[in-house]
């Protein structure tokens, strides 16, 4: 359990970043095709290991969790947690749209934010998108990266986080810089105080996700009896289409 716990810690803090959102538990499409392709995979010992430990922390640890907390919290209110949560990373969306010359969705992003932040009590409620119908853009720095033309590179599982790769990866350390939720030592616009805050936040964050999410991973689970290359497959597919959205 510490081991687990340590690992979480070190993740959250360092990597962890707005790619969180697209993680294991958030955002894969289940429509896996079977195919097996040859493809450069340096680490797949190392991947096999992390992802057989990743789904004994889903399943054991962090699903539990999520299931009880589900319980007790009602939609409605976990709802508002994950307006929270996405309002705070407005400063990484914002700079990838721009990076992206995607300068409209960076105007409705800022808009997003200004509406969310004042009449939407600190992003609790997304008033811009229900009343002046402002729809979000998710943009990360693995995805604009993508962008100009940088291929995934060699596919890497980590510790928690799950499925990513060196192109992502990188991605995730750089918007770390510009995440509000990580602290870091004389940055100006922190929120928190110490990487104990951070973890908590993100651990929180993490908790509230996983309860409207684990579903889907059991879903993906339950049909295939090797997890490794189908979350492999969905993960690629995944990054592909938000690349070419």
């Amino acid at each position: 359990m510490r081991i687990f716990l340590s690992i979480f810690l070190f993740v959250s803090v360092v990597l962890a970043s707005s790619s969180t959102e697209d993680s294991i538990i958030n955002s894969f499409d289940t429509s896996y095709t079977k195919k097996q392709k040859k493809d450069f995979d340096p680490l797949k010992d190392y991947n096999i290991i992390m992802t057989n430990l990743n789904d004994k922390f889903y399943t054991h640890i962090l699903f539990p969790i999520a299931k009880g907390y589900k319980k007790v919290i009602p939609s409605p209110a976990r709802k508002s947690v994950s307006n929270f949560f996405s309002n705070l990373l407005f400063p990484v969306r914002f700079i990838n749209n721009m990076l992206q010359f995607k300068f409209k969705n960076s105007i409705e992003e800022s808009g997003r934010f200004l509406i969310n932040s004042t009449i939407g009590l600190a992003g609790l409620f997304d008033v811009a998108k229900k009343q002046f119908k402002l729809q979000a853009h998710n943009e990360d720095f693995g995805q604009t990266l993508g962008y100009y033309g940088f291929g995934g590179g060699f596919y890497i599982v980590w510790p928690i986080l799950g499925p990513s790769n060196f192109r992502d990866s990188i991605g995730l350390i750089a918007d770390s810089f510009i995440d509000p939720t990580i602290y870091i030592d004389d940055r100006d616009y922190n929120i928190i105080h110490s990487d104990g805050e951070a973890f908590m936040l993100r651990s929180f964050n993490i908790i509230n996700k996983a309860s409207f999410n684990y579903k889907k991973y059991e879903a993906i689970k339950k049909g295939n009896v090797f997890l490794y290359p189908v979350l492999k497959e969905l993960y690629e597919k995944h990054r592909e289409k938000l690349i070419k959205e």
